[in-house]
């Protein structure tokens, strides 16, 4: 991971009752501003490829450890889809970025789209890359909490992380096994499984059809293949394009749920050209 093409930002919420501290990758750029959110369990460093291509096509981009993530406060009290999206606020406003585009994976794109909603000024578009307004299957929690905590840490060696994690994909397990830290003689999460969990209870409760109705801004929706794991089916994308004709759809083939790694090029080539005037 080559730190030198980014400079660590830090963001802390002073004034909120967990007092939140927020690290973010800027990237630079002197283009339109484009904030990165990765998904449950994720970190900033995941969106590296992506970032660099962003930036030298034109934009300045930052990628966010959201909170509980990364080298972000790995256990703060609010766990609330309310609370990440004050997040991004801050952090928006922290660095001074100028009507983002948003662009989200997985839960990272659920909290691009809640912003987006609850505060219309703030995003020039929305890309969601595997996200989505439906609710989340029963058992969503006790699946996701089960395989992280499951993981068989600490890892020896980062070979060994990126086979177990990857599951046979070793882009997706490089993205992964990168947001490791070593301590104590191996490579251990940087994130608390609890606290994961508890980042899905909402998730879990209900969907979220009447805050995707009110984004009013342009949004492209970028699905993998339900085949390679993809989640978001063909009937949720419909319900989601029947509720905003506008939607700009694509499907990558050959992908899963983390096509932010398996397929950057692919990614920023539909982004620039939903961004092109």
């Amino acid at each position: 991971m080559d730190s030198s093409s980014w400079s660590e930002r830090v963001v802390v919420r002073d004034g909120v009752r967990d007092g939140v501290r927020l690290v973010c990758r800027d990237w630079g750029g002197a283009g339109a501003d484009v904030l990165l959110l990765h998904g449950l369990a994720g970190h900033a460093g995941e969106w590296d490829a992506t970032a660099r291509l962003l930036r030298d096509a034109g934009h300045r981009v930052v990628a966010l450890d959201q909170r509980g993530h990364g080298g972000s406060e790995r256990r703060p009290e609010d766990a609330s889809r309310a609370a990440y999206v004050a997040d991004v606020v801050a952090v928006t406003s922290e660095l001074g970025l100028e009507k983002p585009v948003l662009v989200g994976q997985s839960l990272g794109g659920h909290t691009a789209f809640l912003t987006a909603a609850a505060h219309p000024e703030l995003a020039r578009a929305l890309v969601l890359v595997e996200a989505g307004p439906g609710g989340a299957e029963p058992g969503t929690q006790e699946g996701v909490g089960g395989w992280l905590k499951g993981w068989p840490v600490p890892f020896a060696s980062r070979r060994e992380a990126v086979a177990y994690l990857g599951d046979g994909k070793d882009a997706v397990g490089e993205g992964w096994a990168s947001g490791l830290e070593e301590r104590d003689g191996g490579l251990w999460p940087r994130f608390d499984p609890e606290f994961m969990v508890r980042s899905l209870d909402e998730v879990a409760a209900r969907a979220f059809w009447e805050e995707w109705v009110a984004v009013a801004c342009p949004v492209l929706s970028v699905v993998g293949e339900g085949t390679q794991g993809g989640i978001i089916g063909g009937e949720e994308y419909a319900e989601m394009a029947r509720l905003r004709p506008g939607l700009h759809g694509s499907s990558v083939p050959g992908t899963g749920h983390d096509v932010h790694l398996e397929r950057p090029g692919v990614l920023c080539r539909l982004i620039g050209d939903f961004l092109r005037p």
